[in-house]
């Protein structure tokens, strides 16, 4: 992928402007244990936590406990302290889950579609319908056309949003966006439900968004949607083969149900103390997740989505970092947070934000990172360096000083900026303890031709990168760890 980038020293000087006059500087020194992160550890856990043995880690699962079980005894071995409750290394809570019930049942005229096979239900609320169908085109010269009552029938068409061609998961945030638009235009005319047809880009993400909505949305709490339509009106979606049997003058009798279950997650949570007594109460946080999308179904043969880089790189690579933290501890503590649920909506890092294993206030940075194996190999992204992303430059000049001391890179500044249409920043688990008021930085290879497919696999990971960017962010968090002043948090993104 293409990506335009800024020189080093431009990036330095962004990150530094606005930097309050008389900070202290960071003491100097290279870290000490840069060679306790070695590249045959990181490519020996990383096949073996994206093996097939974890079952694609899709959390809420015995797989995802199984693989956080892994995770606990390795860094136990690495000489990790538990951090979790109890004196373990687990931190549990409860994730809420709303699916549609396989005793739904949707008939339009004397046609008969399968929830989850013929027909997705993208609303989130259980409803009856019995009502006629109308046909409206593609909605957009509705006029003062009367739908109330009434299941309007609607061909998807491109969007208003601006989606690139080149945009990761285009077919499904294609397809997400103009059932938005659509939903809003046609829900103050309070039709008894809406039937979208498909058009071709949305049918091409008919497979991947499927397996999305035949598990169900996921939050802390139920009633939290994070796919699809904000509409309490039925959705329902069909592909453009089943346009024919979808006429004017039919009736669309649907019976929506759904099922809600509350499910066990966990986040790994574990750390090494530090050396000095006045600032061995301070934590460097190092983030990962430790989920994936588990098994799907089967394309090419292989329905195990193993999320080598997303996100093993990252478990295996804070394993790494604290094998050098537990080598040789800096001056305040580390502690290393393997979040659960991020693929279901940041569910895990929210939890921890909201309920951290040490205080809040004792926090003094976040590195997270997300897919750092991917990609050119000498370009990485630092996301959380330019407003209205920043909001700590004391902790930016220490990932770029970092950069220059061990890594390297070509740091990809166009990720981070508010104008990308990936809204990058805003997809790891960061955004919580940034929102918490907590200094916070992202560091990425960003996404790839692999990004949530089954083709994500551990022979595909650049190993090199890979530990040049866990290096990177050891760097970072020692610096941060050991100089004296604290890093300060300017703003909330």
């Amino acid at each position: 992928m293409r990506h335009r980038v800024l020189p080093l020293a431009l990036l330095v000087f962004a990150a530094c402007a606005g930097h309050p006059a008389g900070a202290p500087a960071p003491d100097s020194g290279m870290p000490p244990a840069l060679a306790a992160i070695r590249e045959d550890e990181l490519k020996a856990d990383l096949y073996a936590l994206a093996d097939d043995h974890f079952l694609g880690r899709e959390s809420g699962t015995l797989d995802e406990l199984k693989a956080s079980a892994w995770i606990a005894e390795r860094a136990r071995a690495a000489g990790l302290a538990p951090a979790g409750d109890d004196g373990t290394y687990f931190q549990f809570w409860s994730m809420a889950r709303a699916r549609i019930s396989p005793q739904s049942d949707i008939r339009i005229g004397q046609s008969s579609f399968k929830v989850n096979t013929d027909a997705i239900v993208m609303s989130r609320a259980t409803a009856i319908v019995a009502a006629a169908l109308v046909d409206v085109g593609d909605g957009k010269s509705l006029g003062s056309a009367d739908l109330e009552g009434k299941a309007v029938v609607v061909q998807i068409t491109q969007p208003k949003l601006f989606l690139p061609r080149d945009i990761s998961l285009r077919p499904v945030r294609y397809l997400f966006a103009a059932a938005a638009e659509i939903a809003a235009t046609l829900a103050p005319k309070r039709p008894a439900a809406i039937i979208l047809i498909g058009d071709a880009v949305a049918d091409s993400a008919w497979q991947f968004a499927g397996n999305w909505y035949r598990n169900g949305s996921y939050g802390l709490e139920f009633g939290e949607t994070i796919l699809g339509p904000a509409t309490d009106t039925p959705v329902i979606w069909l592909k453009s083969s089943a346009r024919p049997a979808v006429t004017a003058g039919q009736r669309l009798d649907a019976k929506l149900l759904f099922d809600q279950f509350r499910y066990p997650s966990v986040n790994v949570v574990a750390k090494v103390q530090g050396t000095d007594p006045a600032l061995r109460g301070q934590y460097i946080l190092f983030s990962a997740h430790q989920d994936h999308d588990g098994v799907k179904a089967a394309v090419a043969g292989d329905s195990i989505w193993n999320g080598a880089d997303d996100n093993a790189s990252v478990s295996v690579g804070i394993l790494a970092i604290g094998r050098a933290f537990a080598k040789n501890p800096a001056r305040r503590s580390a502690l290393f947070v393997w979040h659960g649920a991020e693929e279901k909506g940041l569910i895990g890092s929210r939890y921890h934000a909201l309920h951290p294993m040490v205080p809040k206030d004792s926090i003094v940075a976040v590195i997270n990172a997300d897919m750092i194996g991917g990609n050119h190999p000498d370009t990485a992204g630092l996301l959380g360096t330019q407003p209205p992303h920043l909001n700590s430059p004391d902790l930016v000049a220490l990932g770029i000083r970092a950069n220059a001391m061990v890594a390297h890179f070509v740091i990809d500044s166009l990720w981070d900026r508010p104008t990308h249409p990936e809204g990058w920043y805003f997809r790891s688990d960061h955004v919580p303890y940034a929102n918490a008021g907590i200094p916070s930085l992202y560091f990425t290879s960003l996404p790839h031709p692999l990004y949530h497919t089954q083709r994500d696999e551990a022979p595909t990971i650049n190993y090199p990168k890979l530990t040049r960017i866990t290096k990177w962010m050891y760097t970072t968090g020692w610096l941060a760890a050991t100089q004296t002043a604290r890093v300060r948090m300017s703003r909330k993104p």
